[in-house]
């Protein structure tokens, strides 16, 4: 996946509110930039980091600009922008990069299921057996290359996991999928330290027939790819 532009670099000044950040760009200028992550961003917003925005051209926007990646610890790249692994992943799926999701005949984006809410990818076989695929972006690295998943609580997560599991109860398959957005995680692990329902929820549905994948994806300046899957952990509990 390339980026809509090419990016600019700069350095972070502060992120607030949730969607703004104020980034320092190469020639002194400071400027307010769309951060598109509504989570903690947990060691993803250090102080002066190295980031890179896109810039649009639409009159019409409030703000021109976007951040879309962060460098952590001075060595690693991060996507912040929760906006594009939804899009990878589907076009991974479509080139037949992740294997075990090959195979299938259909490939639909955004379809509703459950109660009120949209899988990210749901895939459909000449037999009309259903895949399910939830995708979750990872971008927390705390030690030893291990990422988890999530950096915040979250009740939406829990819902997730549980809707997946009604799908395999009805007969289908059904995948949550972490795309770890971040060149410094070789392994995927649920926060239990964070968020202990969550990682008690990702125990109870892989009993109940939930499968779970990861893959890692390259970053630089011009674009993203999917490339390998990574181990994924069970959750430890204090």
């Amino acid at each position: 996946m390339k980026f809509p532009t090419p990016l600019i670099e700069g350095k972070l000044i502060k992120r607030y509110k949730r969607f703004l950040s104020d980034i320092q760009l190469p020639n002194g200028d400071v400027v307010v930039a769309h951060c598109p992550n509504t989570g903690s961003m947990k060691r993803c917003q250090q102080d002066g980091a190295r980031v890179w925005l896109s810039k649009s051209n639409n009159p019409k926007r409030k703000l021109a600009y976007t951040w879309e990646l962060v460098e952590v610890d001075e060595k690693y790249l991060a996507c912040i922008n929760t906006g594009y692994p939804n899009k990878l992943v589907g076009e991974a799926i479509a080139n037949d990069v992740i294997k075990e999701l090959s195979g299938y005949a259909e490939q639909k984006a955004e379809v509703k299921y459950g109660e009120k809410s949209r899988i990210d990818w749901l895939l459909t076989g000449e037999d009309g057996r259903k895949c399910y695929v939830e995708v979750k972006n990872v971008t927390l690295l705390e030690e030893d290359g291990r990422g988890y998943f999530p950096d915040a609580v979250t009740g939406r997560g829990r819902k997730h996991f549980y809707e997946l599991a009604k799908m395999v109860e009805e007969g289908h398959r059904a995948v949550m999928f972490f795309c770890v957005s971040h060149t410094g995680i070789d392994s995927v692990t649920p926060a239990a330290h964070i968020d202990e329902k969550y990682a008690k929820a990702f125990e109870e549905v892989i009993a109940r027939g939930v499968e779970v994948l990861a893959y890692n994806v390259t970053i630089n300046q011009n674009e993203m790819t999917v490339l390998a899957r990574v181990p994924v952990l069970m959750p430890v509990f204090d």
